[in-house]
């Protein structure tokens, strides 16, 4: 089986005065359907780490391999299509547009992988079922719960169908009810084959993962 993410050795330095060595040796092998939560404190180089992982940054040093392809060799463009391929993103903040319903901000996110017109809105309507909102598709966000709204954001990230959806502090803005049931959605989602790697702070988020990687002074290592 071909990992959908291997890092060897990976390095991310950004340019000075003074350098500063966000990532300086991170190593690490997710297999389809797993399912890791990423911690450490505030300043070990998580965020940097996502942002390789999901082709928003290129390593500096070491080699990243996502879904079998080496990053290293291709061109600003070939990532842009890669990256909209194979990875789904959930943030903190939810990123919807205020006046668009939720089915609106779930179409837009399946523009920047090209899916043709005729077959985004089934898609979308689809991301929104799978995610327990198929009765609020005509809902713009001001109307919609955070739960809800974060929920929305999750059917945007995987209603293109990507091999690995990638999550930083997703409830982050969320009471701890509302944290559990979309912890319970990952759980979902992972039973169903895709593949989650949730960047967290908080222990609750992280005993949901099948596997824990911190990340302290940009070096990873496996927890559990």
């Amino acid at each position: 089986m071909t990992a959908v993410v291997q890092l060897r050795g990976v390095q991310r330095t950004y340019p000075g005065p003074p350098p500063v060595e966000a990532v300086r040796d991170a190593t690490l092998t997710v297999d389809g359907g797993d399912y890791v939560a990423v911690v450490g404190p505030s300043g070990s180089g998580k965020s940097t780490l996502l942002n390789i992982i999901g082709c928003l940054d290129r390593p500096t040093g070491g080699r990243y391999e996502l879904a079998g392809i080496d990053v290293a060799d291709l061109s600003d463009g070939e990532l842009a299509a890669l990256r909209g391929r194979q990875v789904g993103f959930v943030f903190q903040a939810f990123h919807l547009l205020q006046h668009r319903s939720a089915l609106e901000n779930v179409e837009i996110g399946l523009l920047y992988n090209e899916t043709p017109r005729r077959v985004r809105r089934e898609m979308a309507r689809e991301a929104l079922e799978r995610v327990g909102l198929g009765h609020r598709v005509g809902f713009p966000p001001r109307r919609l719960s955070g739960g809800e709204q974060q929920r929305v954001a999750i059917a945007r990230a995987i209603a293109p169908r990507p091999s690995l959806l990638l999550c930083d502090e997703p409830t982050g803005n969320l009471d701890s009810k509302t944290s559990e049931s979309i912890l319970s959605l990952f759980d979902e989602l992972q039973d169903d084959g895709l593949t989650l790697i949730v960047v967290t702070h908080d222990p609750r988020v992280s005993r949901h993962a099948r596997r824990v990687v911190e990340i302290v002074d940009g070096v990873t290592q496996e927890v559990s």
